[in-house]
């Protein structure tokens, strides 16, 4: 696409708003993220790798950075740790040596699980904050315009384990009461 037709106030603008809105979010978000998991000794990054190992069942370490958004050491340095804590195994397969690949432990998945039946919407600043939209329009926002953008930053392969990431929960968790439960049985 030619740039030469967008003017640099345009995009300082866009990107200050864009910087501004993300980071307001963020911080939000990690708040609420942080007091969720808190009584299960576990950091973001740590509860991410768990949730994205539950849902990769057998992901590389490149995998865990790049749908987790971090650095492969940082992926590698806090897997190690879940390591530490018999919640996740290392293993390499015979046909690719190259990279490590991790899989829950049961005890893993059990604490995964118990994260998520512990999940009280109520306590989620932007979970409160679309309600109104909700409300107005009859469903949440579907963030289109954001998962383009996103899209076009880190691929088609990211919005691919994304997609399936939503699909797969949607497909293995029930509700019953408010609470979630898997339905496939853990170890």
């Amino acid at each position: 696409m030619d740039q030469s037709s967008f003017s640099t106030k345009q995009s300082i603008l866009f990107s200050h708003k864009f910087a501004q809105i993300t980071k307001a979010l963020w911080k939000s978000v990690e708040k609420d993220w942080q007091q969720w998991i808190k009584p299960y000794n576990l950091n973001i990054n740590e509860h991410q790798i768990l949730w994205i190992a539950y849902h990769m069942e057998g992901a590389s370490i490149s995998d865990i950075a790049k749908f987790g958004v971090m650095h492969v050491s940082t992926a590698f340095n806090f897997s190690k740790k879940l390591e530490e804590r018999e919640l996740l195994t290392f293993s390499k397969k015979t046909n690719d040596k190259r990279n490590t690949y991790i899989e829950l432990t049961p005890e893993g998945d059990k604490l995964l699980l118990a994260t998520i039946e512990a999940y009280n919407p109520d306590t989620y600043s932007v979970y409160n904050g679309a309600l109104p939209i909700k409300e107005l329009y009859g469903k949440f926002p579907d963030f289109s315009e954001l998962t383009t953008i996103l899209r076009h930053i880190y691929g088609e392969d990211f919005m691919e384990i994304f997609e399936k990431s939503l699909f797969t929960f949607d497909e293995e968790f029930t509700e019953e009461n408010g609470t979630l439960t898997p339905v496939k049985p853990s170890e």
